[in-house]
C-alpha cells in the first residue's frame, strides 16, 4: 500500500511517499481503507521537529515513527477475531495519535481507540478533521477553559480548521464569542455564530479595552503576557500550542487565584476519555450546532504540497489529502 513518510526533519521536501507493507488487524483491531485523511499544523510541527523540545517524544535526531498523519476517515474492511463494536463496511473515522500512520491507503486501528462510526450525511472529506480541530477545541473550551453560558471568549485564528471549530462550539454553549481572523475571513466566521470578528491587519485585541472571560488562542500566536490585560480577572488563556514561555507562565499561574495561562496535550489523553468527547462531536454534528469548514483537498501523492499550504497560514478551515484509492472506489 501507499504510504507518506518522514524519516528526518525539515521542510515538507522531507515527506515520501513510498510502498510499505498493509498492516493486518490484530484479534481487538479493526483495518480501515481510508478515504481521507486530515493535514494539519500539528503535522508540520511534528514533520519539522519544531518545538526542538517535543523531539523528546517524536525522537531526537529523527522521527521515532516515520509515518504521518492522525486524523482519518474511511470503511472498515476487515475485523479482529475479538472485535464486537464493528463491522465490514462500517464507514469510520478517528485518530491515531502518535502511532501516526492516517496518511496512507489503510490504518490499523484498535476496537477501544479513538474511533467511531461516522453521522449520517457526512462525507469523509467532512469527518477526517474532526478529531483535530472539534475534539481539541472542544476539550479547551468545556475542559481547560470552563468556559460557560454567557462568558465572553475570544478565539484567535477564528478562521482556521480549530478556530473554526471552536467558534461553533462556543456558540453552542451559549458563550458571546469574539472571533480574530483576517479580513477576508470575516463573513465566514461570522456565519458560523461569531457575534464580531476583530481583523487582525487592522486591529490588535490585546490593546482593546474589551475583557474576556477565556482566551483560546487556537493558532498559537500570541503569549499571556501579551493578552493579560485582555483578561477579566481570574480570566484563562490557553492554546493547543505548546511553548517553554506558556510552560513556564503555566506554572507561574497555577497557584494564583487571578489570570492563569493553560494547555492540555489532548492526543495524550486517555482513550476513554477522547472517545466520550468524540462521541459528544458527533452529538453537536447531529444537532446541526457544528459543520467542517473544508478549504482543499489533495491527493496523497501531492501531501508536501499541503503541507506547504497549511504552512502559509492562510487556509480556511482544514486542509485533506485522498489516497488513490478512495478516489478511483
Amino acid at each position: 500500500m501507499k504510504a507518506v513518510i518522514c524519516t528526518k526533519y525539515g521542510s515538507p521536501d522531507v515527506l515520501k511517499m513510498v510502498e510499505v507493507e498493509k498492516p493486518a488487524p490484530g484479534p481487538a483491531e479493526v483495518l480501515v481503507r481510508v478515504h481521507a485523511s486530515a493535514v494539519t499544523t500539528a503535522d508540520t510541527m511534528m514533520r519539522s521537529g519544531t518545538p526542538v523540545f517535543a523531539r523528546l517524544f517524536l525522537g531526537l535526531k529523527r522521527p521515532k515513527n516515520p509515518l504521518m498523519g492522525t486524523g482519518f476517515a474511511g470503511v472498515v474492511e476487515a475485523v479482529g477475531a475479538d472485535v464486537t463494536g464493528f463491522r465490514l463496511g462500517d464507514r469510520v473515522f478517528g485518530e491515531t495519535g502518535m502511532n501516526f500512520a492516517a496518511n496512507a491507503d489503510f490504518v490499523v486501528m484498535p476496537e477501544m481507540g479513538v474511533i467511531a462510526r461516522m453521522p449520517d450525511g457526512l462525507s469523509f472529506e467532512q469527518a477526517a478533521p474532526l478529531t483535530d480541530g472539534a475534539l481539541t477545541s472542544l476539550n479547551f473550551l468545556r475542559s481547560v477553559g470552563g468556559l460557560r453560558s454567557g462568558q465572553r471568549v475570544l478565539i484567535n485564528g477564528a478562521s482556521g480548521g480549530l478556530g473554526t471549530a471552536a467558534v461553533q462550539i462556543a456558540r453552542a454553549i451559549g458563550a458571546d464569542v469574539t472571533g480574530v481572523s483576517s479580513g477576508r475571513n470575516t463573513e465566514l466566521v461570522l456565519s458560523l455564530g461569531a457575534d464580531r470578528v476583530v481583523d487582525y491587519t487592522q486591529e490588535d485585541f490585546t490593546a482593546s479595552v474589551d475583557r474576556y472571560d477565556v482566551i483560546y488562542d487556537a493558532i498559537g500566536k500570541s503569549s499571556f503576557s501579551d493578552t493579560r490585560a485582555a483578561l477579566k480577572e481570574g480570566g484563562i488563556y490557553m492554546s493547543p500550542v505548546l511553548s517553554l514561555g506558556l510552560l513556564l507562565r503555566m506554572i507561574v499561574t497555577s497557584k494564583s487565584r487571578g489570570r492563569k495561562a493553560r494547555f492540555s496535550a489532548t492526543g495524550f489523553l486517555p482513550a476513554p476519555d477522547l472517545r466520550a468527547l468524540l462521541q459528544d462531536v458527533v452529538d453537536l454534528i447531529k444537532q446541526g450546532k457544528l459543520v467542517t469548514v473544508l478549504d482543499r483537498t489533495y491527493p496523497l501523492d501531492e501531501t508536501r504540497e499541503a503541507h506547504r499550504y497549511v504552512e502559509t497560514g492562510r487556509k480556511r478551515g482544514n486542509v485533506i489529502v485522498k489516497p488513490a484509492l478512495a478516489v478511483t472506489a
